[in-house]
């Protein structure tokens, strides 16, 4: 018997069991392959740094590959009745470069875009602030694999040298460049933080589904990659039973998830004018760019409502064949007898 089929029997049988034991194994194996990757991750990282080594690049990108393919696994072993709906362009592959945009609800969010991502698109990369290089393990990974690290400065540190002013963007450039010659998928969470309704109605969002957009990151990403890139993904991602939290997915409590990745299209007069800068310096460029990313989150909005009734309009029907199953043979039963 596969493995997948015992903890598919325990969830069933012995629900709190299978949740601990899915929850347990999941626990054991990231902290096995995070510890046990970090040695080679550091010795290979090290030399790509010192020596600029393309072997000793694709040695960290390969360990990184295999830490998040593991994790993969064990989301198909051990959370079982996986109602997840996933669908992709066709003509995306591993070696291309993609800028990517999504929605965000939930720490799970990263996990779902390394899992849709395996043998489909280039390792997942994303803007991250540059004091995580001081965590042990994770903030060096970061920086070994060009994760484009953001320096952010005060007003007050940039009003005693205003030298500052505008550094954080100039680094960010620098490292977004790193990626030009690699494959990659740079992830950007327009929204800048985690959705919930709290947040959504305080600053008066227009969607039903998603916070107000900011434009910045992924103006930055078209300035320092544009002219390089193989198009813009949009992934939109639906929770039907509620945001999860990270617990959850490993308990198996994600029953149902729907992703949905598209292309999208950048006007290319709008393209070119950030590649030379206007984002930073002409306000009419920053008011296309505004327009042209919440036209697309417009379009996300009502895309999250249709995958959301598409679960529900599913569920309901199940439900109602389940019932009229259970009900139908006793009505016939009773009008038999009469």
């Amino acid at each position: 018997m596969q493995l997948a089929a015992i903890f598919q029997k325990i969830h069933q049988r012995t629900p709190r069991l299978g949740k601990a034991l899915s929850l347990g194994t999941a626990t054991g194996v990231i902290l096995a392959n995070s510890f046990g990757g970090s040695l080679p991750v550091w010795l290979m990282g090290a030399t790509k740094v010192i020596t600029g080594s393309a072997i000793a690049d694709k040695a960290v990108i390969k360990i990184a590959n295999h830490w998040i393919n593991s994790n993969n696994a064990v989301i198909d072993t051990v959370l079982p009745d996986k109602d997840w709906r996933i669908s992709l362009p066709y003509e995306v592959h591993v070696n291309g470069k993609y800028l990517l945009v999504s929605n965000h609800q939930s720490w799970v969010d990263t996990s779902v875009v390394q899992y849709v991502s395996q043998d489909r698109l280039p390792l997942t990369r994303f803007f991250t602030k540059f004091e995580l290089i001081y965590i042990p393990i994770v903030g060096q990974t970061f920086y070994f694999l060009d994760f484009p690290m953001m320096r952010r400065y005060s007003k007050k540190a940039i009003a005693k040298n205003p030298a500052l002013k505008g550094q954080d963007i100039i680094e960010a450039k620098r490292a977004c460049a790193l990626l030009k010659n690699k494959p990659f998928t740079l992830l950007n969470y327009l929204e800048g933080t985690r959705f919930n309704a709290s947040k959504r109605d305080k600053q008066q969002s227009p969607y039903q589904y998603l916070l107000k957009p900011r434009a910045g990151g992924l103006a930055l990403a078209i300035n320092a990659l544009g002219a390089d890139i193989d198009g813009i993904l949009d992934m939109t991602i639906v929770y039907p039973d509620g945001i999860p939290s990270y617990s959850d997915l490993w308990q198996g409590n994600i029953k149902r998830l729907g992703v949905d990745v598209r292309y999208i299209s950048i006007p290319s007069p709008l393209s070119i004018a950030i590649q030379n800068g206007g984002y930073e310096n002409d306000d009419a460029v920053k008011a296309q760019m505004f327009a042209w990313v919440e036209q697309i989150w417009q379009q996300k909005d009502q895309r999250i409502s249709a995958m959301m009734a598409d679960f529900k309009d599913e569920f309901e029907d199940k439900f109602e064949g389940k019932f009229e199953d259970k009900f139908e043979g006793k009505f016939e039963d009773k009008e038999d007898e009469s």
